[in-house]
């Protein structure tokens, strides 16, 4: 499975088990899928469906520097 353009590995798995986890406590899934939560998660992630938050929604991000 490959991430998007834009987020490397790591960001790829850490954005896949969040959501894993919010499918599994019920969320509704974004595509559809007969495949288990995590692979499911991964799916939606890969498509795009599924990003971070924009910098200036996240509390504190003016404090952090960019490089």
């Amino acid at each position: 499975m490959h991430h998007p353009p834009g987020m490397n590995g790591f960001e790829f798995a850490v954005m896949s088990g969040l959501r894993a986890a919010q499918l599994m406590r019920g969320c509704t899934p974004r595509v559809v899928s007969t495949h288990k939560l995590i692979v499911t998660a991964q799916l939606e992630v890969a498509a795009g469906l599924i990003g971070r938050a924009p910098d200036e929604l996240l509390p504190g991000a003016e404090k952090v520097r960019r490089v």
